[in-house]
């Protein structure tokens, strides 16, 4: 289905209607088990700081993202977190594993680099509504930060932190065609909260950390040349300009108890770049306010689609479906 999207972008006006009623024959006859986030004619691309609400076969290796930390009560720092292995993996079509590790290397002024594993992360989460007519997708997730499994020299916690999800997807192509303009917009979205099994811990030094609960909850705005120049008008656009998806993500966190209830995140614009078997992204990481930050960031990943490359054997759902 993303081949026959990509190839209808770059074909001649001619033979364009012939491109797109065959993207919608197989919208039809695979739209239960689509993979990495179709929802009828609607493809949604892998976002780099919000979750995804659909479920895939896919590999995303490396994401680099950097970030450089003020001085404070602590010297200023600069922080690059490798995200080396994020595999996620249908069990059934609606239905999927995440598994996520992040290695950190922080330099601090004045002090040697401290580098190790951040906490593992895995994630569950079942694809439990998609209207292919109205490209919409929502689905339910467990994420598990899995306390004690990172080095603590990088802040790894000792406590588990678990975090259910609902997350959205929305693409507007039933806008009327007088609106045409506006179809390739689509919007993504996470509300979640996480919860730490602990709330604090005390160190050997009688030092006390509070493990706050926190609101989660973001979104994406996507505008999609493919869907464009597919679905709405080919306005000439060629390689590799016709494959780019401009996207702006916001993530944010509102902690709930303790008195400090101050939301802090990240606003990202970037690019994607989608081929037929893999996907390019670059964003940069812009804090809010000032407690979240005072320098931007960058974010950049590379990411496999396991179930176009290898669609008879690792990109295939365990049960229950052969795409």
């Amino acid at each position: 289905m993303l081949r026959t999207i990509l190839a209808s972008a770059r074909t001649p006006r001619g033979t364009l209607l012939a491109a797109l009623g065959a993207a919608g024959a197989i919208t039809a006859q695979n739209a239960p088990a689509l993979a990495h986030g179709f929802a009828g004619e609607r493809f949604f691309p892998a976002t780099l700081i919000t979750d995804d609400p659909f479920v895939g076969d896919e590999l995303a290796t490396p994401t680099v993202q950097v970030t450089k930390n003020p001085a404070g009560a602590n010297p200023p720092s600069r922080e690059i977190d490798t995200t080396f292995f994020d595999f996620s993996k249908r069990v059934t079509p609606n239905f999927g594993l995440e598994f996520a590790a992040t290695w950190k290397h922080i330099a601090t002024k004045g002090v040697s680099t401290t580098t190790g594993l951040a906490d593992f992360q895995t994630t569950t989460k079942y694809v439990f509504f998609r209207d292919d007519q109205h490209e919409a997708l929502m689905a339910a997730a467990l994420g598990w930060q899995i306390g004690g499994s990172g080095a603590p020299r990088v802040g790894a916690d000792k406590e588990n932190i678990y975090t259910p999800t609902l997350e959205f997807g929305k693409g507007l192509g039933d806008l009327p065609d007088s609106m045409g303009l506006l179809k390739p917009f689509a919007i993504t979205g996470t509300l979640g909260y996480a919860v730490p099994d602990r709330g604090h811990t005390t160190h050997d030094d009688g030092s006390v950390d509070i493990h706050q609960q926190n609101i989660q909850w973001g979104f994406a705005v996507e505008y999609s040349i493919p869907y464009l120049q597919s679905f709405v008008k080919d306005i000439g656009l060629r390689a590799p300009f016709n494959r780019f998806i401009p996207v702006v993500e916001l993530s944010l966190s509102t902690p709930t108890e303790h008195g400090n209830r101050e939301t802090t995140g990240t606003v990202a614009p970037g690019l994607l770049w989608v081929g037929s078997y893999y996907q390019i992204g670059v964003e940069a990481l812009v804090p809010v306010n000032t407690r979240s930050g005072h320098y931007v960031g960058a974010i950049a990943q590379f990411h496999m689609f396991l179930d176009d490359i290898f669609p008879t054997t690792i990109g295939k759902p365990l049960f229950g479906g052969s795409q």
